[in-house]
């Protein structure tokens, strides 16, 4: 029997032991699926305090109750290392790791290389080896496949090696990583064929193409769409404004047309951990191409420039009161990133915060996801709203399900809303973007 083939084989049988390198939003809700389909599985992170987190059966990801963590690893299907020589125990090895910009916008794909080095210390025959973590076409095959065949082993022949994006939408209760559609790129047809055969056992979906490149750039184009998108509609907010016009009226009454328009929504700029970072991956592997990726930029100007906007609206809403920005206390409702999530990564709100400081406006927050703020240069604890009739202004950044916006707008002295939460609701005390 040939490696492909036992490899298929074990994990038709769920004889295998999955494994993943990175534990955050993407890595454990992964690694859960596969324990609760049966398969042994070991979470790799450098993190001790994530690896003594999961080994009690406490998660500390939105999505995963602790509830539904504990089980598993009660009856050792699931734990996790900070060794990494227990990758030679695995079979698969799913990379997850994070793969932020630099301050230049540029991809920094180290965790990817540090990741790829300890599987390639450890790699051996039959190993399968999946990247998930966001990056630019070609990464796959021009960076991991040469650090990993530096062992002597061959892609294809010794061990498998393919890219499956991950599409996970922290909070979002219709659409997990089981029920969502699995792209899959392999680096040869039986990398394709093995993979695809793994992860048709854990999620519902699984949509083989032709390349890892494909694979790649399919993330990179969803993201893309999206960034884009919400550029255009945030430019379209400035316009209305300008015009006098109720941009959310506006796209209500378009989202109407059944066929040639999706609605998409202004806000305060641009968040998380995909759409503000994912299209720069394109663009910066675009420049060895001489080619540059005007749509991407252009949209990357106008929500950047978002929270700039809408610092321009307090100060002219304080205005109308006869009040500067200075010495105005100005509380921020919500500092997620989205609703109904206590991620902060790349929110608007944290940029709004100390622009508004630097106008010295007296800022609190209140977010009851995120209790405290110890990034982007602030440090700040989330106040309560007990008190919120002695601001000047309040400013909803994130529309998280849980507030009364009625009680709000009854007691607070002015509101600027960037997320048509107030939607309904009828006061003159309402200002929007």
């Amino acid at each position: 029997m040939s490696i492909k083939e036992e490899i298929k084989s074990r994990i038709l049988k769920k004889e295998i032991i999955f494994s993943v390198i990175g534990l955050g939003y993407v890595g454990l809700p992964l690694a859960v699926e596969f324990a609760e389909a049966g398969f042994k599985v070991v979470g790799f992170d450098i993190d001790r305090k994530k690896i003594d987190l999961i080994n009690r059966g406490k998660s500390y990801i939105d999505d995963i109750p602790s509830e539904r963590l504990q089980p598993l690893v009660e009856k050792k299907i699931l734990e996790a290392s900070d060794n990494f020589d227990r990758l030679k125990e695995v079979d698969v090895i799913s990379i997850c790791v994070p793969t932020p910009l630099r301050k230049t916008k540029d991809p920094d794909i180290s965790y990817i290389l540090s990741a790829t080095k300890e599987i390639s210390k450890r790699l051996k025959k039959g190993h399968v080896v999946i990247l998930e973590s966001t990056t630019y076409p070609g990464t796959t095959e021009e960076i991991i496949k040469p650090e990993l065949e530096k062992t002597g082993l061959k892609v294809g022949k010794d061990f498998f090696l393919a890219f499956s994006p991950e599409r996970v939408d922290p909070g979002n209760k219709k659409f997990t990583t089981k029920n969502t559609p699995k792209v899959v790129g392999g680096v040869t047809e039986d990398c394709l064929e093995i993979v695809s055969t793994l992860y048709s056992q854990v999620i519902e979906k699984v949509v083989p193409v032709s390349s890892p490149k494909v694979a790649e750039m399919t993330k990179i184009l969803e993201n893309t769409f999206r960034a884009i998108n919400i550029g255009l509609v945030n430019e379209t907010a400035i316009i209305c404004d300008k015009l006098g016009i109720d941009v959310w009226e506006v796209i209500d009454a378009a989202a109407t047309k059944p066929f040639g328009f999706m609605p998409f929504y202004p806000g305060p700029g641009l968040g998380g951990h995909c759409i503000p970072i994912d299209p720069h991956y394109l663009s910066w592997k675009l420049k060895a191409y001489n080619y540059n990726a005007r749509f991407i930029q252009l949209a990357d100007e106008i929500n950047s420039s978002m929270p700039y906007y809408v610092v321009e609206k307090i100060s002219r809403a304080l205005n109308d009161d006869g009040k500067p920005i200075n010495g105005s206390k100005i509380l921020i409702l919500g500092v997620a990133y989205k609703p109904d999530v206590s991620d902060t990564r790349e929110s608007p709100a944290l940029d709004i915060i100390s622009l508004l400081r630097e106008r010295k406006g007296i800022v609190d927050y209140n977010d009851p996801f995120v209790p405290e703020i110890r990034e982007a240069g602030l440090q700040m604890k989330s106040v309560p709203l007990d008190e919120i009739e002695k601001y000047d202004i309040v400013v909803i950044t994130t529309n998280h399900s849980v507030y009364d916006y009625r009680e709000i707008v009854e007691r607070a002295k002015m509101i600027l809303d960037t997320r048509n939460a107030t939607r309904g609701i009828v006061s003159p005390k309402i200002y929007k973007l």
